[in-house]
C-alpha cells in the first residue's frame, strides 16, 4: 500500500503494514518489523515525520477512553483517537479539553508528540495536558511514564522514542466560548497587539500579504446559552466563502500569479464580522476543505511584530495567495517543545497545494531563525541537528533518553536522522 498524508506531499511504500487490535500484537510489529518503524495518524502533518520503507503501524484500532475522572478531570484514553472524536467523549462526561487547535482530525498521540497547539496565553500546548504516558519501547517492552525529565521528553517525542499506546491526560469542566471574527486594519491590529493577546482567552489574526487588513478572531468563555447563524447562513460563510470561494481564488491564483497581489487584497476585502457562543470544541475547530503546505515558527512572544513584519517581507517576495496566522501560546518544559520554557508567538505561513512552496519558506525560515525562532515539529522546516540543537536548552538531554530507549534506532527514519542527528 500507499501512504499519502492529508496535503499530497508526503507519501510512501512501507514494506509492511500493521493496524493492531491488542497491545500484544503492537509489541510483536515493533520488534519484527523491517526498520524504520513509524506510526501514521491522520496524516495532517506536513513533514516526513511519518515516511517509512520499513513498517508502518496505525492505531486506529486502539481509539477508546479507557477511564474517565470527571472529579480530578483525568483522562486515560488510546493514542490512536482523534481529537474531534475524544470531544465528543469528554463532552459526554461533562469535560473537554482546555484548548485546541484550529483543526481536530489529528490522532491525540501524533498531535501531542509535534507539539500541536492552539492559542492563549494562559495556554501551553496540548502535550502540557499529558500527566502520564504508556509507552512501547524498541524492545517491545512496555514502559508508563509519570514524572521526571523522561516524561519531559516524551511528551513532544516525534516518535522517536517508542510507540504510544495510551496517555493520561488532564481535562477541564465542559464550558462554552463566544467566538467573534471581524476585520480591522492590520496596522491597528499590530498597535495593540500584546494587549489584545492578554484581554482575551484565546486570540489570533490572519492577514494576506500585499493587503494592509487583518482577519482578527476572539474567543472567550461564557456562560451564555449556544447561539449564532442559521444553518443556512453558517453553510454559506463556513463552507461556500471560506472553502469553495477561497479554493476559486486561489486557482486563480496558481494559473496568473502576476494577479495575486490583487487577489490577496480581494480576498481580505471579503471578509466580515461574524459570531456565534457553542461548546468550547465546536468553536476551536474549524473546517479545512482547500488543502495546502505550511510552515510555522515559534519565536519568544516580544518578537512577535519583527516575526510578522519579517514574514510578511520574505512572502512578498513570492508568489503568495494565502494568508499569515499569528498566535499566542504559554510556555511549558517538554524538552523539545517549540515553546519550551517561554512565551511564544506561532507565525504560520502557508502556500496552495500544487504551488511552489520552498523557495518562499526558505526565506521565511531564514528571517524567523534570526529572532529566536523553532519550528514546529508537524510542519516544513529544512533545518537539521545542528541548526536545531542550539535552540533548545535540553536538547542532549533528549538525545540522552534517545540512546537509552532506541540504541539500534529502528524508530530512526530519514527525517528524524536530520533533524535528531
Amino acid at each position: 500500500m500507499e501512504w499519502v498524508n492529508w496535503s499530497g506531499s508526503q507519501r510512501c511504500t512501507p514494506a509492511r503494514f500493521v493496524a493492531p487490535r491488542t497491545r500484544v500484537e503492537l509489541a510483536r510489529a515493533i520488534v519484527e518489523g523491517p526498520a524504520p518503524v513509524r506510526v501514521a495518524g491522520a496524516g495532517h502533518s506536513f513533514s516526513a515525520g511519518v515516511v517509512t520503507e520499513g513498517t508502518l503501524i496505525s492505531l486506529d484500532h486502539l481509539a477508546r477512553v479507557l477511564d474517565a475522572d470527571a472529579a480530578t478531570g483525568l483522562v486515560r484514553v488510546e493514542a490512536g483517537i482523534r481529537l474531534h472524536q475524544l470531544s465528543q467523549e469528554l463532552h459526554a462526561r461533562g469535560l473537554a479539553m482546555p484548548n485546541l487547535g484550529d483543526i481536530d482530525a489529528q490522532s491525540l498521540a501524533g498531535a501531542i508528540t509535534t507539539g500541536t497547539h492552539g492559542t492563549g496565553l494562559a495556554h501551553a500546548n496540548l502535550a502540557a495536558q499529558v500527566e502520564s504516558v504508556e509507552l512501547i519501547c524498541a524492545d517491545g517492552r512496555e514502559r508508563t511514564i509519570a514524572d521526571g525529565d523522561l516524561l519531559r521528553a516524551t511528551r513532544v517525542s516525534l516518535g522517536a522514542l517508542g510507540v504510544i499506546v495510551a496517555l493520561t491526560i488532564r481535562c477541564v469542566p465542559a464550558f462554552r466560548l463566544r467566538i467573534v471574527d471581524h476585520p480591522e486594519p492590520l496596522a491597528a491590529v499590530l498597535e495593540g497587539l500584546h494587549e489584545r493577546a492578554a484581554a482575551h482567552d484565546h486570540f489570533e489574526f490572519w492577514s494576506f500579504p500585499h493587503a494592509e487588513a487583518a482577519l482578527v478572531r476572539t474567543l472567550d468563555e461564557t456562560d451564555e446559552s449556544p447561539h449564532g447563524p442559521g444553518r443556512a447562513r453558517a453553510y454559506a460563510s463556513d463552507v461556500l466563502m471560506d472553502n469553495h470561494a477561497f479554493r476559486a481564488v486561489s486557482e486563480v491564483a496558481k494559473r496568473f500569479p502576476s494577479q495575486i497581489p490583487r487577489l490577496n487584497r480581494f480576498m481580505s476585502a471579503a471578509a466580515s464580522q461574524r459570531e456565534r457562543v457553542d461548546w468550547s470544541y465546536r468553536i476551536f475547530a474549524s473546517q479545512r476543505l482547500v488543502r495546502f503546505e505550511e510552515m510555522e515558527y515559534a519565536l519568544p512572544r516580544e518578537h512577535a511584530l519583527d516575526a510578522l513584519r519579517a514574514a510578511r517581507a520574505a512572502l512578498e517576495r513570492h508568489p503568495v495567495s494565502f494568508p499569515i496566522e499569528l498566535r499566542f501560546s504559554a510556555g511549558d518544559d517538554a524538552l523539545l517543545s517549540p515553546a519550551h520554557a517561554r512565551e511564544s508567538v506561532f507565525v504560520a505561513v502557508h502556500v496552495f497545494r500544487s504551488m511552489a512552496y520552498e523557495p518562499a519558506f526558505r526565506d521565511v525560515e531564514a528571517a524567523l531563525g534570526e529572532l529566536g525562532g523553532r519550528p514546529h515539529w508537524g510542519k516544513r522546516t529544512f533545518l537539521g541537528a545542528t541548526e536545531l540543537a542550539p535552540r533548545y536548552p535540553e536538547w542532549d538531554t533528549f538525545r540522552r533518553f534517545r540512546r537509552e530507549l532506541d540504541p539500534e534506532g529502528r524508530f530512526a527514519n530519514a527525517w528524524l536522522k536530520n533533524v535528531l542527528g
